[in-house]
């Protein structure tokens, strides 16, 4: 399920630093009225009450750039009858100067609040957009309790390819993630083509591999519609993708890779990475496929868990650029609930970067129930 930046918990600034930047125009009008006071008469402090009102524009409202403006030539007037300067042409000059650069300043002010709120207008779009392809995956189906996870990035107002679902079909259980190549529409678009065949598909498809040979001939139909979009040639439109199964009557689980990051297996505090036998390349690319889909399979006994993610999780980087180690953190997790583990795992993402994610993070964990 996707959430909103509040349910992410991430952070309007990052650290000290970015809450002490809107005291840095006052900080400035303090050091040029200083500097006016304590230096010769021929050192003018201009410099600091300009930078002071230009700061001003970039982090404060309207009102606190327009207080900073009127409170930089307050300060250099003040100035000027301290030092007997009102007959000075040079120094009513310099106060015209000062004037005009504070008016620049309401004016930047105006043009990057109208750009913010444009940029808010757009990410809220793209989150329309995304939750519009990603429908909230059902709580229960069959034996398996589920919950998904979507992170934008927070850098930009992007809008990725990251996918996933979940459906109870008359084989068991069967889930789908992947990763479409690129941002942007393109992307989107693709995405919802293949969560489109996989809702239609995954029903009567009598096996993964013959699901997977539908969904990477609806994924090459797709990229074939669209041979004249730059960049988008078919062999850079293809999308990692992970299918498994959970039989209603079978205590294990069935994977099929098409290059995507093998999933995780919680078991009894256990975390063990299912790395598949034998990979297939990812959808789009299925020419390459020449002995079919392998299907790797693993015990699945009530109370595991199954973790599948996409790599925007694991390519996530602290400050030092270390990734994050996922199978090492989710390890004291893996005894809580789907929910409570997907909490716990948004939480340590946004803390591990620092609130700065360069990647979509979508997860879906799966968690089999006593069949009594």
């Amino acid at each position: 399920m996707a959430r909103s930046p509040e349910e992410r918990g991430v952070p309007h600034s990052t650290g000290a630093g970015g809450r002490l930047l809107p005291v840095l125009p006052a900080l400035l009008l303090l050091i040029g009225l200083l500097f006016g006071l304590f230096t010769p008469r021929n050192v003018r402090p201009e410099a600091f009450l300009a930078t002071a009102t230009v700061a001003a524009a970039a982090l404060l409202p309207l009102w606190g750039t327009v207080l900073t403006g009127v409170g930089a030539c307050a300060i250099f007037v003040g100035l000027m009858v301290d030092f007997n300067d009102l007959r000075d042409a040079t120094a009513y000059s310099e106060l015209a100067t000062l004037a005009a650069i504070a008016a620049f300043a309401v004016f930047l002010n105006r043009l990057l609040d109208r750009r913010a709120h444009q940029l808010v207008q757009v990410r809220s779009v793209a989150e329309t957009a995304q939750l519009a392809v990603l429908h909230p995956v059902p709580r229960h189906l069959g034996h398996v309790t589920l919950e998904s996870l979507y992170l934008a990035a927070a850098a930009e107002a992007r809008i990725g390819g990251d996918l996933y679902e979940a459906i109870h079909t008359p084989h068991g259980v069967r889930l789908l993630i992947g990763d479409v190549r690129g941002k942007g529409l393109l992307a989107v678009q693709t995405a919802a083509t293949l969560l489109s065949a996989f809702r239609e598909t995954a029903h009567d498809a009598p096996d993964l591999p013959h699901l997977a040979r539908r969904l990477e001939t609806s994924i090459s139909r797709h990229a074939s519609q669209y041979p004249g979009v730059p960049g988008s040639e078919i062999a850079e439109r293809f999308i990692t993708a992970l299918l498994a199964e959970i039989p209603d009557d079978e205590p294990v689980v069935q994977t099929v890779t098409c290059g995507h990051p093998p999933p995780l297996l919680l078991h009894h505090g256990e975390v063990r990475e299912l790395q598949p036998a034998a990979p297939s390349p990812p959808l789009n690319l299925g020419m390459l496929v020449s002995d079919g889909y392998h299907v790797d399979l693993a015990p699945f006994l009530p109370g595991d868990q199954l973790l599948l993610y996409t790599d925007g999780v694991t390519e996530t980087r602290d400050r030092s650029g270390a990734f994050y180690p996922l199978a090492e953190r989710i390890r004291s997790w893996s005894s809580e609930t789907p929910h409570q583990l997907l909490d716990h795992l948004n939480r340590d993402l946004i803390a591990y970067s620092g609130g700065d994610l360069d990647d979509d993070i979508a997860a879906l964990v799966a968690r089999r129930r006593p069949s009594h």
